[in-house]
């Protein structure tokens, strides 16, 4: 019997980077047309970042919980939970974050937008816009199939560097909603580095960025 230490960490997974890969084309189609309604929501909260009433931080919030629990149940649940044990406790921490979202942003009204002033709210907007019209082409690019592209608000990556690009783009920064998208950029590249993945840094560095950006900016509100 060989020892635990001399296997590869590929070895630990529980899948193939096919089947991975293979799991957000079937979520495509099980969501249908789905795709309509997120990118609906994605352009929305576009537009709120930059302009519209006094509410708007809350419209937001409220549409990024929505896409947080669609991810939730339409991935986590109904997808990944067949290839991964851990998919349930991926879904209770994006439910959590769903609900932070809701409590934080609709229901306390501390999400707020003055307009893409600063260099980080430039970052923040342009990290939305990259996450909702980009990110799902670098599988396409990298030789997936389009079947298979991963979408804001229905696959996690995109949602959570979506959402990184919102809490930047707010007046304040609120810490509490950082943790688990960040986590999750951990999670993911450690994920798709094992795999092999061509984007296997994306996340992790985004996530990295976002910390810093959002430490550059409450220093700067705090002198």
């Amino acid at each position: 019997m060989s020892e635990w230490w001399a296997h590869q960490p590929a070895d630990f997974l529980m899948f193939s980077p096919e089947t991975y890969y293979r799991l957000f084309e079937l979520c495509n189609v099980g969501l249908w047309p789905a795709q309509v309604l997120t990118l609906a929501v994605g352009v929305s909260i576009m537009v709120l970042m930059v302009r519209g009433p006094r509410w708007r931080g809350r419209v937001t919030a409220a549409l990024l919980a929505l896409v947080w629990c669609l991810v939730a149940w339409g991935y986590f649940i109904d997808r990944y939970a067949t290839i991964n044990l851990a998919a349930p406790y991926f879904a209770l921490g994006f439910v959590f974050q769903a609900l932070l979202m809701a409590v934080v942003g609709l229901v306390r009204g501390q999400i707020t937008f003055g307009g893409v002033k600063t260099p980080t709210e430039k970052t923040g907007i342009s990290l939305f816009i990259f996450a909702l019209v980009f990110q799902p082409l670098i599988g396409p690019l990298v030789g997936r199939e389009w079947s298979g592209v991963e979408l804001f608000g229905l696959a996690p990556d995109p949602t959570v560097l979506g959402t990184l690009g919102v809490l930047l783009g707010a007046d304040r920064i609120r810490w509490e909603l950082f943790i688990i998208p960040v986590m999750w950029c951990a999670i993911t590249g450690a994920t798709l580095w094992v795999m092999k993945s061509p984007e296997a840094l994306l996340m992790p560095l985004v996530g990295l960025l976002a910390i810093i950006l959002a430490a550059h900016k409450s220093f700067k509100r705090r002198h």
